[in-house]
């Protein structure tokens, strides 16, 4: 029998017996950016579901990577021949203590689930992303941060949780037991175990006033100083860059959420999306033309931010913002995000650093947020290393392998920008900075993966992104 013949034999028989050889599923986010042929994907819809999967991983040697809503875009929810673990289904709201204002839910819970069971309690997330899409589990992986100006990113809102390590077991993390792990989990990308429940604080929900108004960029830094830093009566707060060819990064408008005392249960009622198809067709041509990027520039002053005028809204409707309008999928471009987090005295220059750069890489920018982050000690992987401006880049992208190139190349430069500056950039978005730019920006980083090996020694729990860099 000839050596070829055999080896055919092998493969079909290997094969055959479900063997540790890659199945045809194709695994990839939002970005689409990181395709990735993977083993299989497990619908978890229970504790056993996971722990039967890490038995199934270890014994067949592959590795393990944990997905929620996909948003991460650098590679964290899976590898090559992983069993992903998608959470979705494991969404249950275990316990709620209105008292207290603590509610335990198991990762796969989204914020806006969390909004719709608290309402009615009168209570209110805390800390959250823009959107109430995500799950709890993919805002602790990423240690995600909020609009609040009183609160830093979301690890200050945990009291514990439950993790499930490699070995199937389950222990109890929180700020007094197991408290290195603590720092390590929340912030560490779903590196170190899986997280199958969370304690989270909540907080009151609240009338507040709504106003806006447009400033010059320079003038921002100190209006915050002046009227939003430490002020308590500013619940929530935001602000827009704006990304018209005709004022490019020149001007901003914010967006103060004030304390009103003011009870209408008319207010309190969550509230739908609306004009999803309009905001859907401006978004598309500011994509593509100049004209349309000036156009939504203006509309978005006058129709969405409503400078000049006065509006009063719940805690929780301003924490549901418009974002349906944002799912988009095309077969040549894809849109992403970035984000950089600058000290905020260093806010100006950073940005006229920024504004070189998007005109000199002809960098297709679609919108600039920006929100305030207080210093993050808790988190071994903080961002937030002082308070600082987190400043996110919604951008176009082409998918062809040239301007791949190119991105990676405009982005290094944002991130040494950045850097120059004492800040960094965040970490779940694209695989495009170097290993020595994740360095400079984490100091800690290779003590980060030394721990995780300590915790993980057979690193059962691997990503694109641990590959990458570690």
């Amino acid at each position: 029998m000839s050596c070829l013949r055999i080896f055919l034999l092998f493969l079909y028989f290997s094969l055959s017996q479900g063997d540790i050889f890659a199945q045809d599923t194709i695994f990839n986010d939002v970005s689409r950016l990181n395709p990735v042929n993977v083993y299989k994907i497990v619908n978890v819809s229970s504790v056993e579901d996971i722990r039967s999967a890490l038995q199934e991983a270890r014994s067949k040697g592959l590795k393990v990577s944990i997905a929620g809503k996909r948003h991460s875009q650098g590679g964290q929810q899976s590898c090559t021949n992983c069993i992903v673990l998608d959470m979705l289904g494991f969404n249950k709201i275990l316990s709620f203590d209105a008292v207290k204002k603590v509610i335990r839910v198991q990762p796969g819970v989204t914020w806006e689930q969390v909004q719709t069971y608290a309402k009615p309690y009168g209570c209110a997330v805390k800390v959250m992303q823009a959107s109430n899409i995500f799950t709890v589990g993919g805002s602790l992986g990423p240690n995600i941060h909020g609009n609040d100006p009183n609160y830093g990113p979301i690890i200050e809102t945990v009291r514990s949780f439950h993790l499930m390590k490699a070995d199937g077991s389950i222990i109890n993390v929180s700020r007094e037991e197991n408290p290195e792990l603590f720092g390590l989990v929340i912030g560490g990308y779903g590196l170190f175990g899986v997280i199958v429940d969370a304690d989270l604080e909540l907080t009151s929900d609240m009338i507040y006033k709504m106003t806006s108004e447009a400033m010059d960029y320079k003038e921002y830094p100190e209006y915050f100083k002046v009227r939003v830093l430490g002020n308590r009566a500013v619940g929530l707060h935001s602000a827009k860059l704006s990304n018209a060819p005709s004022s490019l990064l020149r001007e901003v408008v914010i967006t103060d959420y004030t304390v009103t005392g003011k009870v209408d249960e008319s207010l309190f009622t969550l509230q739908e999306e609306k004009d999803v198809i309009r905001n859907k067709f401006f978004l598309g041509l500011s994509r593509t033309f100049d004209w349309g990027k000036n156009l939504r520039w203006f509309l978005q002053k006058r129709l969405v931010a409503k400078v000049g005028a006065v509006e009063y809204v719940s805690r929780n409707n301003a924490m549901r913002p418009i974002v349906k309008f944002l799912d988009y999928s095309w077969p040549n471009d894809t849109d992403i995000l970035q984000e950089y987090f600058i000290p905020v005295d260093k806010f100006s220059v950073f940005v006229d650093g920024l504004r070189k750069i998007i005109k000199e890489d002809q960098v297709n920018l679609l919108s600039v947020t920006i929100r305030y982050v207080p210093t993050d000690k808790q988190s071994f992987l903080s961002y937030a290393k002082n308070d600082c401006f987190a400043v996110v880049l919604y951008i176009n992208q082409k998918l062809d392998k040239k301007r791949g190139q190119m991105a990676q190349a405009w982005t290094r430069k944002m991130v040494d920008l950045s850097l120059s500056y004492g800040g960094t950039y965040y970490l779940p978005y694209q695989l495009y900075p170097s290993r020595e730019q994740v360095r400079r920006s984490y100091p800690e980083f290779d003590q980060f993966i030394e721990k995780k090996r300590v915790y993980d020694p057979q690193e059962l729990f691997v990503n694109q992104f641990y590959e990458r860099y570690r």
